[in-house]
């Protein structure tokens, strides 16, 4: 789950309620490049509220492709762990002012002064923020057409904290690294089969942990191939919605676990070796 301290649109606080309304037993936010929206949370607590999970998102990419890493469980107060969410609000604000400067030369595209200071203020700001701006200013009729013909016009070969890095500081941190939504590649991209398995081999030797092999997104067939490999590689496996709040379709907890009858045996270990906030 994402907040407003990344591409979300509640609050922590209004996720916390609304996982208290939704009725979860456990539960984590996943914000990219932050953990700012996990210390709110943790500060907020009740006895009587779901286990929390403390988690992050980092936007992975090295010579063999894209990946999308999870941390859970991390001492937010780790070097390890703010040495990576740095390197990775630090890309990210680069990639901003690159995207604007490139839609203002090819395409004329400019915003008030005023706008531009909240964006830049934002925590995280990030490709949805700059495409709610252009659908404000009628650049484009979506936010999905803002970024598919507009701003991912524009690539960055560099500037991504790598998956080694992302693993690596999360292990540090005393974090359990998980692959998200580990079927989806670059743009429309799957991986599967082979392709797949080489890419968990490459990752597991950098120390990843798990898989998500429970998402919002997944057909049954995706869900079936990265329990097997789960098994294979005798990974941890979780469960994600990937919710935005209303930046996507996404439902509360829409993660396919109630597809199932009982959780997988390598999603009980997880629940029972991550350090849970209580």
């Amino acid at each position: 789950m994402h907040s407003t301290v990344s591409d979300g649109t509640q609050t922590p606080d209004e996720i916390l309620q609304s996982v208290r309304d939704a009725g979860l037993t456990t539960f984590s936010l996943t914000d990219h490049d932050a953990v700012k929206g996990c210390q709110v949370i943790s500060g907020l607590l009740t006895d009587q509220d779901p286990a929390f999970i403390r988690g992050v998102e980092f936007s992975c990419k090295d010579g063999n492709g894209r990946y999308h890493i999870l941390g859970y469980g991390y001492d937010p107060d780790s070097a390890a762990i703010q040495r990576v969410i740095m390197t990775g609000h630090r890309y990210r604000m680069n990639k901003v002012n690159a995207r604007l400067d490139f839609l203002k030369k090819e395409f004329g595209f400019d915003f008030p002064e005023e706008e531009l200071y909240k964006l830049f203020h934002l925590d995280n700001p990030g490709k949805p923020h700059v495409a709610n701006l252009m659908v404000k200013y009628g650049f484009a009729a979506t936010k999905d057409d803002a970024i598919r013909h507009y701003i991912n016009r524009i690539h960055f070969g560099s500037e991504y904290v790598t998956p080694r890095e992302a693993i690596e500081g999360i292990t540090e941190a005393g974090g359990i690294p998980v692959l998200a939504h580990p079927s989806y590649g670059s743009g429309d991209q799957i991986v599967t089969g082979d392709e797949m398995d080489a890419r968990l081999k490459r990752l597991i030797g950098f120390g990843l942990r798990g898989v998500e092999a429970f998402y919002s997104g997944f057909t049954k067939k995706l869900r079936d191939e990265m329990l097997r490999f789960s098994e294979k590689y005798d990974l941890y496996v979780t469960a994600g919605s990937d919710y935005h709040g209303a930046n996507k379709m996404v439902i509360l907890a829409d993660t396919g676990l109630d597809e199932v009858d009982a959780y997988p045996a390598a999603m009980e270990r997880f629940l029972a070796d991550v350090s849970i906030v209580s």
